[in-house]
């Protein structure tokens, strides 16, 4: 028999990657506040629709610069971004872990599945972030904006991730919150859920393949047979 018609198999989970600003950590509304704070010290109100351009991806809005043409003067953008710099520093030392993203990775662990950042931000940003939350030795593989040409919507972060993990694109699954972020996963081939944060959760989300309110929301066995990803059998059931 030729076997025409037959059900194409299922791909094989191996490996999840999850972006980091604003996924693992909530640093997206501390720096989103903290030049608000800027904007309004100037006289001007920052808005979303202006800063939707700077999320999940790395030099898509330079606010030093709207503002200054907004006020019609040059401004002292060194001095201004240390002082956004130090306070979003500050908010970001209070910020917890996001829901479920503990859970997430210690699932993922027993699942057997490699696991990686991808993030459109600096590596010493992502790396000191993982460490303050005792969490580095959680992931076998950190991809930045140092490690690559172009950033988020680009694919090549997730690219990047998926070849430190010696896993084929099709067989990663990616966690984002932004719009850019889930461009970058369709554009790498891979299959995306999005937990957006209070700052992205007001925008449109381009096509992800789900949508949580939190990593807490489906156990990640879960969410792997409902996007069509196959788990070997002695992965299907927790060890006793």
């Amino acid at each position: 028999m030729s076997g025409q018609g037959s059900p194409r198999p299922e791909p094989i989970l191996e490996a999840v990657i999850l972006d980091f600003d604003g996924l693992i950590m909530d640093t997206e509304s501390p720096i989103f506040e903290s030049w608000q704070v800027a904007y309004r010290e100037h006289g001007e109100e920052l808005d979303l629709a202006d800063w939707q351009h700077a999320l999940g991806t790395h030099g898509g809005f330079d606010p030093c610069r709207d503002l200054g043409r907004r006020l019609g003067r040059d401004l002292d953008c060194a001095r201004l971004q240390e002082e956004v710099r130090q306070r979003n520093q500050r908010r970001c030392e209070s910020q917890p872990l996001l829901p479920g993203i503990a859970e997430l990775l210690g699932e993922a662990r027993r699942l057997d599945l490699r696991t990686a950042v991808a993030s459109s931000s600096s590596r010493g940003w992502v790396e000191s972030w993982l460490v303050h939350h005792g969490i580095r030795d959680r992931f076998d593989c950190v991809r930045a904006r140092d490690d690559v040409a172009q950033v988020k919507p680009a694919p090549d972060l997730f690219r990047a991730a998926a070849l430190g993990l010696g896993v084929a694109p099709g067989r990663c699954l990616v966690f984002e919150d932004s719009p850019n972020g889930i461009r970058a996963a369709r554009a790498a081939g891979m299959r995306c859920v999005a937990i957006p944060n209070p700052v992205t959760r007001p925008l449109a989300l381009p096509g992800p393949d789900l949508v949580l309110e939190s990593a807490h929301a489906l156990p990640l066995r879960e969410l792997a047979l409902r996007l069509g990803f196959g788990l070997p059998a002695d992965r299907t059931t927790d060890a006793s």
